[in-house]
C-alpha cells in the first residue's frame, strides 16, 4: 500500500476527492492545494470518447489561451534571412537556417517551439527523427509552417498551444500557473475544452468528453463535472 505524504494528506483534506466540481470551483481548489515552493504549472487532462488508432478520430489542433500559459516559451524560426529578421523583430528567441539545422542534426533541441516557412521544409523535413519524438516538428496544422512567421511567433509567445490526443484517448495541456487567479485558470481551461468540442469527429460515438481532471505540479487531481462544460 502506498503511503501518503503529509502534504498530500493535507491537500486531500481540503476537498472531496470523490466528487466532481465545476471549473470555477476546481481551479480554486487547485490554488489551495498547490504547495510547491516554485510557481507550479497547472495542467488539464481531458479523456475523449475517440479511438486514436482511427485516422478519422485523431483529435489535434491549436488554441490561444486568453491569459497565456505563464511560461517563457523559447521560439526558433527556421527561414531565409529576410523572414528571420521579421521573426526576431516579433520576439523570436532565435532565427536562422543552416547553422540550426546542423545543430539539430547533432542532437540540439534546447527550444520549446520551432516555426519555419514552407520554402525550407525540404531541409527541416530531414530533421524529423530528432524533432518528431520531442514534439518539435513544425506542422501546417498547428500553424508552425507558415510564411507569416511574425504572426506565428506573436501567437506562440502570447499563449497559443497545440494539443494532440494520445494513445489512451487523452488530451494533456498546460492551462497556466498556480499564481494565476482562479478565474484566469478557469477561462483558459474552458477555452481549450470548447476547442475540443468543436473538433469532435463525426465518427465518434457515445459520450465525447468522458472525464476532465485538473492538477498542478505534484498535486492530486481535481475532477471536473463534464456536464458543466459541454456546449
Amino acid at each position: 500500500m502506498t503511503t501518503l505524504s503529509k502534504k498530500r494528506k493535507a491537500a486531500l483534506a481540503k476537498y472531496d476527492n470523490s466528487r466532481s466540481y465545476d471549473l470555477a470551483e476546481a481551479t480554486q481548489i487547485i490554488k489551495q492545494i498547490s504547495s510547491t515552493k516554485f510557481d507550479a504549472t497547472v495542467d488539464i487532462a481531458v479523456r475523449l470518447g475517440v479511438d486514436p488508432k482511427k485516422s478519422t478520430e485523431m483529435v489535434r489542433g491549436t488554441v490561444s489561451l486568453p491569459h497565456g500559459t505563464g511560461r517563457t516559451v523559447r521560439v526558433l524560426v527556421l527561414a531565409d534571412p529576410a523572414k528571420c529578421e521579421e521573426a526576431l523583430a516579433a520576439g523570436a528567441d532565435m532565427a536562422g537556417l543552416d547553422e540550426y539545422v546542423e545543430k539539430i542534426k547533432n542532437g540540439w533541441t534546447d527550444v520549446d517551439v520551432i516555426i519555419c516557412t514552407p520554402t525550407v521544409m525540404a531541409k527541416v523535413g530531414a530533421l524529423g527523427r530528432v524533432l518528431g519524438p520531442r514534439g518539435l516538428m513544425p506542422n501546417p496544422k498547428t500553424g508552425t509552417v507558415t510564411m507569416d512567421v511574425a504572426k506565428a511567433t506573436n501567437e506562440v509567445k502570447a499563449g497559443k498551444i497545440d494539443f494532440k490526443v494520445d494513445k489512451a484517448g487523452i488530451i494533456h495541456a498546460p492551462i497556466g500557473k498556480a499564481s494565476f487567479d482562479a478565474e484566469k485558470l478557469s477561462d483558459n481551461a474552458n477555452e481549450l475544452i470548447q476547442a475540443l468540442i468543436k473538433l469532435k469527429p463525426s465518427t465518434a460515438k457515445g459520450t465525447y468528453i468522458k472525464s476532465i481532471a485538473i492538477s498542478s505540479t505534484m498535486s492530486p487531481g481535481v475532477r471536473v463535472d463534464t456536464r458543466a462544460v459541454q456546449a
